[in-house]
């Protein structure tokens, strides 16, 4: 189990090194100078020069590299050029709202995908097993942000049961941040939970036609003893999968529902700075979202071995 783990440890390692280039490189070759874009276009040169300057934007692209790399590694990423504040201290702002959100949709996306999937397997061609998957196939065609809007108008303009917007804090109390955050979640959870749903029943019923099923059968257990006993862990594998990627969605690509609800998260501050010319920020912001894809993606590497222990010598 350490080699299987250690050798996970190099890839990831390896894999955030390869990232931090691809996206400094990315950044290098956009068009524009950030200081020209803060100043106008009337800015005097020898302005510009000085701004230049301070920002370090005269470095080579090496050096810019190194430092940028090096001050991550120290938890130092700079400081934005438009807020002229520490760009660790705007993620910490953010992420305070971002990172609560994406594990309250993943929470609910779970929470109602596994029953759901289940329930549709072992009732395989019932009518429960088609309402299921026509409500799924419904949930993975409407779009987030229609949906987003949809619950807007109803629950916050009609029934006036939750704000239409905006973050009441960590401040205000544990309730109240978390009843700002429903309605996104709900958003976010319900297309993912559609989709995990899908995921569950699938393999759910590839499991269930194995031969340890058919065995396990023939000895007496019931299709539902069966199911729980000994598909159900089988099955979990590509369903790990897809938690693991809805959670970097989650974090990474809720830019448009941090939007319709006016939620100060990182997504939100990505197209801030995108639109800003802020590249100090934009850099760093979307490693630190690389970094958390990598790293669920290890943990879910680890969830697959604990669940199939064959899996930790073909790694």
């Amino acid at each position: 189990m350490l080699r299987f783990i250690g050798k996970r440890l190099v890839s990831l390692v390896v894999t955030l090194w390869v990232a931090s280039l691809v996206i400094f490189l990315s950044l290098e070759v956009v068009p524009g100078d950030p200081a020209a874009f803060m100043l106008g276009l009337n800015a005097q040169e020898d302005t510009l020069a000085a701004l230049r300057d301070e920002l370090g934007l005269n470095k080579g692209a090496v050096e810019r590299y190194v430092d940028w790399v090096g001050g991550m590694l120290v938890g130092d990423f700079g400081t934005s050029y438009t807020y002229r504040t520490p760009v660790a201290q705007m993620v910490l702002d953010r992420v305070q709202v971002s990172l609560p959100l994406a594990l309250y949709a993943l929470t609910l996306s779970t929470l109602i995908a596994f029953p759901a999937g289940i329930w549709a397997a072992a009732r395989r061609g019932k009518p429960a097993d088609i309402a299921v998957m026509g409500v799924t196939q419904l949930g993975v065609a409407i779009p987030n942000f229609w949906f987003a809007m949809l619950m807007v108008l109803v629950f916050a303009i009609n029934l006036r049961w939750f704000n239409a917007g905006g973050f009441a804090g960590w401040d205000a109390g544990f309730f109240a941040a978390m009843k700002s955050l429903t309605l996104p979640a709900i958003a976010l959870a319900l297309p993912q939970a559609s989709i995990l749903a899908r995921v569950m029943r699938s393999s759910l019923l590839d499991t269930l036609n194995e031969d340890f099923v058919r065995t396990a059968r023939a000895k007496g257990l019931t299709r539902g003893q069966a199911l729980w006993r000994h598909a159900l862990r089988n099955a979990m594998i590509p369903v790990l999968t897809i938690i693991g990627l809805q959670f970097a969605f989650l974090m990474a690509g809720a830019i448009i529902i941090e939007n319709v609800f006016f939620l100060p998260g990182l997504g939100r501050l990505v197209f801030q700075a995108i639109s800003a010319r802020d590249l100090i920020v934009v850099e760093s912001v979307v490693m630190l979202l690389v970094f958390a894809v990598v790293l669920v993606n290890f943990l879910v590497d680890l969830a697959y071995a604990a669940v199939d222990p064959r899996l930790r010598g073909r790694r």
